[in-house]
């Protein structure tokens, strides 16, 4: 009897052992949200997670996109086996997000099924719930902006990255919490207009709608996170001689820990994600940009920030 209890035991750590270990695994996976199967994948660090859990980024992906896009064009894997955290990529309706903008075809809640997301991967994983945070490009920065306003008791800070808050959002944004932010913006982008205004449609295939203007977003946010109101601007050092865009940092001045704003605007940057490695299509994103890595900056803010 001594040896068959011994043999129970082993065979339960190791069902516990090949448990854990197809969590850790990467992969497609699947959340139930009112009636409809929603998938996501998730990219978890080899090894115990930090004290207190891993933080988690989630990375939206743009419009006719899907997360396996956002993965590649991303490189957060890498980003997050050097930082220790969660890095999650969900799948929006029909490749699209519903951010806000009233012209959207799809306006499915997207806002349930990130919360019915981080329900699930908080049972799963040991997750940091203070350190969630996320980010997007396009149509999933737009989708980012309205997480920080619809879901500010969960998400600590976003990163937008060729977006801005959409202008029918904006009157209905009243965020619960501070909500920290670091827009990524080109100046010259020719499908979301860096300074407010009409998004590209591409006749009537795209979602259109309009935005308001990065400065005017950034001002929202630093009023709402209790900020001066005062910033200031620093060109950053160019690290790429041939690449003739520049990048341009404003911090917002006096704004409480968990509720830094900041903006990098890029001088003659497009429609993009700047580091991207992957082709470009200049006619129609405009200039890419490689003076930062964007994934790498984005990360560095977002766990820089004190625990909220």
């Amino acid at each position: 009897m001594k040896v068959m209890g011994n043999i129970f035991r082993i065979v339960v750590v190791l069902a516990v052992f090949i448990s854990g270990a197809a969590l850790a695994a990467d992969g497609s996976q699947e959340v139930q949200v009112g009636g409809q199967a929603r998938t996501f994948a998730l990219h978890v660090p080899d090894g115990p997670p930090p004290a207190g859990g891993f933080p988690v980024i989630l990375a939206f992906h743009g419009g006719g996109m899907r997360g396996a896009g956002m993965e590649r064009m991303t490189g957060f894997n890498a980003v997050a086996d050097q930082d220790r955290f969660i890095v999650i990529y969900p799948d929006g309706i029909g490749k699209h997000w519903n951010d806000g903008r009233t012209t959207i075809k799809n306006p499915q809640d997207d806002v349930s099924f990130v919360a019915a997301l981080l329900d699930q991967v908080q049972r799963n994983y040991a997750v940091n719930r203070r350190q969630i945070f996320a980010t997007g490009i396009s149509n999933g920065a737009l989708f980012t902006e309205r997480l920080g306003c619809d879901l500010s008791s969960r998400i600590a800070a976003i990163a937008p990255v060729a977006g801005s808050l959409p202008a029918d959002l904006a009157p209905a944004c009243r965020p619960a919490k501070p909500v920290a932010v670091m827009q990524i913006n080109g100046m010259a982008d020719p499908i979301m207009p860096y300074s407010g205004g009409w998004v590209e449609d591409f006749g009537g295939r795209g979602e259109g709608g309009q935005v308001i203007s990065v400065a005017e977003t950034a001002a929202f946010w630093a009023r709402h996170n209790g900020c001066a109101g005062e910033s200031t601007s620093v060109r950053l050092p160019v690290v790429v001689m041939s690449d003739p865009t520049r990048i341009v940092r404003t911090d917002y001045l006096s704004c409480p820990p968990v509720g830094k704003v900041t903006v990098l605007s890029v001088r003659g940057g497009g429609h993009v994600w700047p580091g991207n490695s992957l082709s470009f299509h200049p006619r129609i994103t405009g200039q890419p940009s490689h003076q930062i890595n964007a994934s790498e900056v984005i990360a560095d803010f977002f766990l820089s920030l004190p625990k909220r």
